[in-house]
């Protein structure tokens, strides 16, 4: 860490203190937290294993296969859209209404959504659909996770975090993966079902919006505004139109019936106030917010790619595995990065700190994109065998480090608030800029590994643009301070 300078202007009673012991994690919402983050996992994952397949049964690509991947590109980038254009306002409403409601309500867009999708049978159904999915709770549980911890144990509830990732991402897969076309796959038992011969996707799509409605259920009994509702503006105000323009909160007063951080315990910030989004504009956040952006750019990009890539015939580029297949290589690897952050991201971040760990993790992403043509050609000389799959789960092991760089970014995006009440608000920020480029992430992604499949034109240039995405994330580390404790002192 680097310690603060002292100069002879600055009293020493004025010296930020450091702490002296971590702050034990408030599980009686914390698990809860938990909980919260698995309904985005889980419905996304869900959908993974059988895009391509759902993209070639509406017959949107006339049988053409290299159009597969620039239609799931199109779809994901959709959903992102939509992303895009609420979640800043979702975030700052947070702050002015609290967090419970707006995790309510996007928890029901969810189940909704869900539900939709496996009843779509057009692509600009799915489109439609998946605009409506926007998963806005994510960014808002993110903002109360936040509120409810400080410096001391943030690292370590990250480390927590795989748990709701593994569960969300394995189980997921599994579940899109195996229980698509149930009727073909298990004539036994759903053969008879014309509701399912006619909506093939309805049964993972219905078991996945299942288990986001007993979620709902939970945080609905359990959960407990993370920050004060005394005092705020009321929800009628915001909607009349001046919410945008400026901040109406009053300032905070403690309450018995909110999570009271217990290092934030200074008069000056317990009175602060939302402010409005000018302010919130700090070299700080734009900081935090190209790194934050420019990580997920080339996430999304190479999260998008990696199940194409699978599903792609050998000659054409990919390695041609099944749905079923897939969703089981997606859940193995969910298992691998939940285990590998749940045992070693606490104790990386306290030998290595914060800005280490994203910068070895952006750097990976060069092996791993590299590790794509050289897959392909050992599939292409000697098929399916041990080389590709060692190829498989080294790339797989490598995206283990890309994911340890998000938990560092949130610690980033925290210090770099300008005062607390602000969170939800500098949160959105962020996530506006991230959501921006994961649309561009899968569209451009998507459009380049298709053009590169066409006859005549370079196989290489989906791998050109993603190593030069990932060169991008690394600079746009370098942003960062050797630890987000410099920024909050």
């Amino acid at each position: 860490m680097i310690a603060p300078q002292n100069d002879e202007e600055t009293p020493l009673l004025q010296q930020p203190e450091q702490p002296t012991a971590k702050t034990p994690l408030p599980w009686d919402q914390f698990w809860i937290l938990l909980l919260l983050e698995m309904p985005d996992f889980l419905s996304s994952g869900t959908l993974t294993p059988f895009i391509p397949q759902l993209i070639r049964d509406i017959g949107v690509t006339h049988g053409d296969e290299s159009q597969v991947g620039h239609y799931a590109g199109i779809l994901q980038s959709s959903y992102y859209a939509a992303h895009t254009l609420t979640i800043f306002h979702w975030s700052q409403l947070s702050d002015h209404i609290g967090r419970k409601p707006v995790i309510l309500t996007a928890l029901l867009a969810i189940v909704i959504s869900m539900f939709s999708f496996g009843l779509s049978k057009t692509f600009s159904g799915l489109l439609l659909r998946s605009v409506r999915s926007v998963k806005y709770q994510i960014v808002v549980v993110i903002s109360m996770l936040m509120d409810i911890t400080d410096a001391t144990n943030m690292p370590k509830a990250y480390s927590y975090i795989p748990i709701p990732l593994m569960i969300g991402i394995t189980t997921g897969p599994l579940i899109g993966g195996l229980l698509s076309r149930p009727a073909d796959k298990f004539p036994d038992i759903f053969g008879r079902s014309k509701l399912l011969k006619t909506y093939p996707y309805l049964l993972p799509c219905s078991i996945s919006a299942f288990f986001v409605l007993i979620i709902w259920l939970v945080a609905y009994i359990r959960l407990k505004e993370s920050i004060s509702t005394t005092g705020k503006t009321p929800l009628w105000e915001l909607i009349k139109g001046r919410f945008f323009g400026q901040s109406y909160s009053k300032p905070r007063q403690p309450s018995s019936n909110v999570i009271v951080d217990p290092g934030d315990g200074s008069p000056g910030e317990v009175q602060s106030k939302p402010l409005p989004l000018r302010a919130l504009l700090t070299s700080k956040v734009l900081s935090v917010t190209a790194c934050y952006a420019t990580t997920g750019l080339f996430q999304m990009g190479f999260n998008l790619i990696l199940p194409v890539f699978y599903a792609t015939p050998i000659e054409l580029g990919g390695l041609f595995l099944d749905p079923p297949r897939i969703g089981a290589l997606l859940a193995a690897s969910g298992v691998i990065h939940g285990i590998f952050q749940l045992l070693f991201y606490a104790h990386l971040h306290d030998r290595f700190g914060a800005r280490a760990i994203h910068i070895t993790g952006v750097s990976s992403g060069i092996p791993m994109i590299i590790l794509f043509p050289v897959t392909n050609a050992l599939a292409r000389a000697y098929g399916i065998g041990m080389a590709v799959w060692l190829c498989v789960v080294v790339q797989l092991t490598l995206k283990t480090s890309l994911i340890m760089c998000f938990p560092c970014m949130v610690l980033f995006t925290r210090a770099a608030a300008p005062n607390r009440a602000s969170l939800g608000a500098t949160n959105g920020i962020v996530m506006v800029a991230v959501a921006i480029a994961r649309i561009l992430g899968p569209a451009s992604a998507a459009s380049v590994f298709s053009y590169s499949l066409q006859e005549g034109h370079d196989a290489w240039s989906i791998y050109y643009f993603m190593i030069a995405n990932a060169f991008l994330t690394v600079g746009t580390a370098l942003l960062l301070p050797h630890d987000p404790s410099v920024w909050e002192s």
